[in-house]
């Protein structure tokens, strides 16, 4: 997906109470959209791999 496409899911996951969850992106914007979206929702963002992300909900985020 191209984002904001991989923001916006990865934004209704959070609010749902989703997670972790791990998305695969290579679009350039994508860890830049993601960090903003996982900061937003209190979340932690873990990058895995050159394209490759794990964001932990607030409640699982190690500190």
């Amino acid at each position: 997906m191209r984002c904001p496409w991989p923001a916006i899911r990865l934004a209704r996951l959070l609010r749902d109470g989703n997670g972790p969850v791990e998305i695969d992106a290579d679009d350039p914007a994508a860890a830049r959209e993601l960090e903003q979206v996982a900061k937003a929702a209190g979340a932690t963002i873990e990058q895995l791999g050159s394209h490759r992300f794990r964001i932990l909900p607030q409640e699982r985020a190690s500190t």
